[in-house]
């Protein structure tokens, strides 16, 4: 049946009408027509896999990717990038109830510091769109840029001379299973992580990988498909390093930071001239990114994390820039005093604000909140709760993810007089 593609759903998905079924067609732009033979149930979605476009859109672009409708990662290639930045602040709405302007990214190719490339018996690559399984065989990744063509190439080399097993997903089972590359875009630096099961990696890794100022050997040993494990063993630089403005963040495997450097320069500069006041809690703190930026500002700044491991990192990151910022471990749902702060600065995970904290929130009034948000659904639920005694002051987007559905929110909230 040909269909004709009007709009796209918050999830990137041309939508379309087959009788009273909606079916979503990923890699879909609006303005096509669609010939659909065969869907599925993905969730709580009909979702076609079988399917031609038979007549393109005028707003169709040529992807950069080879790999583009197969990779379930970049979903928007096909879409001129400013209509990527409108169908975000569409989405935006939809979810929020109210406009957003979306900052765009500096670069939408070679934007990317890190990604995770499975290393299976189906290929070397990211998986395949739609499945847990399949791995769709890369050379290069143009989001992450050139030089991931080096170390995959480096990568197959390897395993060519020591025939490690591969991982295989269905059943679990193989020795080699991701290679993980983080790079800061603005010093240079790289690091290879290779993730395995238990087993022995070859003294000789090192040599493949000679181009990257760190190679790390970690191991996973639990029962789930994941990029990280416990450190075995590294060669060259215990950490690389990634500088955001005139502040320098240490880069380990196991700690997060945000994945668009040149477009993190940009939220965490919004977001410092947004403080109000002298004394700010950077709440899900994380390796220090807000904090130690405000910190190097004058601010007097606490942080508090959940991740042990992340407050280490912070810390080691203050010390690196000569600041002083005081970084805890704690959960979310046990700070006290946020009254005693003037700005509270909240990055929380996916799932928004704990409901205790917002409970604390409420009761203890800090005069005002920085919300840094990556899911807008979590967001509009925790901005109704807080609206209570709070409005909105500002909020703008910030197009960390070029070609894919995802944006990120900064909101500033202030007392209600």
């Amino acid at each position: 049946m040909k269909v004709k593609i009007e709009k796209l759903d918050i999830d990137g998905f041309g939508k379309a009408r087959i009788g009273k079924k909606t079916i979503y067609i990923p890699f879909t732009a609006p303005g096509d027509t669609v010939e659909v033979r065969k869907w599925h149930r993905e969730k709580r979605k009909l979702v076609a896999h079988d399917y031609d476009v038979v007549e393109p859109s005028p707003l169709r672009v040529n992807p950069e990717c080879p790999y583009f409708g197969k990779c379930g990662g970049c979903i928007l290639q096909h879409l001129p990038y400013a209509e990527q930045i409108r169908f975000k602040e569409e989405k935006l709405r939809s979810i929020l109830g109210f406009d957003a302007d979306v900052v765009p990214s500096p670069r939408i190719y070679g934007h990317r510091n890190r990604i995770d490339v499975a290393v299976s018996t189906r290929g070397i690559g990211f998986r395949r769109r739609g499945t847990w399984w399949d791995v769709v065989d890369i050379e290069v990744c143009e989001v992450f840029g050139e030089r991931s063509r080096t170390a995959l190439k480096a990568l197959r080399e390897f395993i060519e001379d020591f025939k490690p097993s591969l991982y295989d997903i269905k059943k679990n089972t193989g020795f080699l299973r991701y290679i993980v590359l983080r790079e800061g875009k603005f010093t240079g630096e790289l690091m290879v992580n290779l993730v395995t099961g238990e087993g022995t990696l070859p003294d000789d890794a090192e040599s493949y990988f000679h181009f990257a100022d760190s190679l790390y050997w970690s191991i996973n040993r639990s029962k789930s498909d994941v990029s990280f494990g416990d450190i075995e063993k590294f060669w060259g630089e215990e950490f690389i390093k990634e500088k955001l403005g005139d502040v320098e963040y240490l880069i380990h495997p196991n700690s997060f930071f945000q994945t668009n450097s040149y477009q993190a320069v940009n939220l965490v500069r919004e977001a410092s001239e947004l403080v109000e006041g002298e004394r700010v809690l950077d709440l899900y703190s994380g390796v220090g990114t807000f904090g130690i930026w405000l910190a190097k500002r004058g601010f007097s700044v606490d942080g508090v994390e959940v991740n042990p491991f992340a407050v280490e990192m912070a810390r080691k990151n203050a010390e690196l820039n000569n600041v002083y910022a005081h970084f805890m471990i704690g959960e979310d749902k046990d700070v006290e005093n946020l009254g005693a702060y003037d700005t509270l600065i909240v990055d929380p995970p996916r799932a928004g604000l704990h409901p205790k904290l917002i409970k604390k929130i409420l009761k203890e009034k800090p005069n005002t909140i920085i919300y840094i948000s990556c899911n807008p659904k979590t967001l509009a639920s925790n901005l109704a709760e807080l609206s209570e005694i709070y409005r909105i002051e500002s909020a703008r987007g910030f197009d960390m993810f070029p070609h894919t559905p995802h944006v990120e929110m900064l909101v500033k909230l202030n007392l209600k007089v």
